[in-house]
């Protein structure tokens, strides 16, 4: 199996890649950023690519592959929607479009969020964007669209977030994880659960598209 990683550098993709990696019938990763992750391993490749709007110039390097597992998201704290719309619902699909043109059997992991509004209606902005973006991705000709929708999720091997403010956070719940997941286990995940369930996904499918994290949880456990 040949997949393509977006936000590889981020907390959730690094878990992602470091499962993708591991994995016996994974044969090449693509990891796709803006600057280099300074990684080496024999099944990685990296395409460092500026503009994630227009993927023209390195279209011959993404054709091939099997499927696209995207971590790549922003936090919506001080945006307004029209900024959060650009670098959620207009990015994520620029992406996506032109891979379901070059690799229609694709299939195409997304990491949305518990609470995403699939209406497109209601009062909170971050799920009306991110409903309107999990819809279209399921209108694209691709063999198959999965969307997760995690909650909390617990960084297991070193993995950091690049936004300062959850960095804190993460640093100050690290020792009551034990406790939390104990208390919260339907709202818990761990960095591993959704790399081993996006490989499943991409291997076996899902009975729906929408995986909330009962689901992500079910299907790491068929990895």
């Amino acid at each position: 199996m040949k997949i393509i990683l977006f936000g590889a550098s981020g907390m959730v993709g690094q878990g992602v890649l470091r499962e993708c990696l591991a994995a016996p019938d994974v044969d090449e990763v693509l990891v796709v950023g803006r600057s280099a992750l300074g990684v080496t391993h024999a099944k990685l490749r990296e395409v460092v690519h500026p503009d994630f709007f227009d993927y023209a110039s390195i279209e011959p390097a993404l054709k091939g592959y099997d499927a696209c597992f995207f971590c790549l998201g922003v936090s919506a704290g001080g945006m307004d929607e029209p900024r959060y719309t650009r670098l959620t619902h207009d990015l994520t699909l620029a992406a996506a479009g032109t891979l379901a043109r070059l690799n229609p059997a694709m299939v195409f992991v997304y990491v949305s969020g518990a609470g995403t509004d699939a209406s497109e209606q209601g009062r909170s902005m971050w799920a009306r964007v991110k409903g309107r973006t999990e819809n279209a991705l399921q209108r694209l000709p691709l063999r198959a669209v999965y969307l997760f929708r995690p909650g909390f999720i617990e960084p297991v091997h070193g993995e950091r977030s690049k936004t300062g403010a959850y960095r804190l956070l993460y640093t100050l719940l690290r020792p009551l994880f034990p406790v939390l997941r104990r208390l919260f286990p339907r709202h818990i995940l761990s960095t591993v659960d959704i790399g081993q369930a996006m490989l499943s996904v991409a291997r076996h499918g899902a009975p729906r598209p929408m995986l909330e994290v009962a689901d992500i949880r079910d299907a790491a456990g068929r990895a």
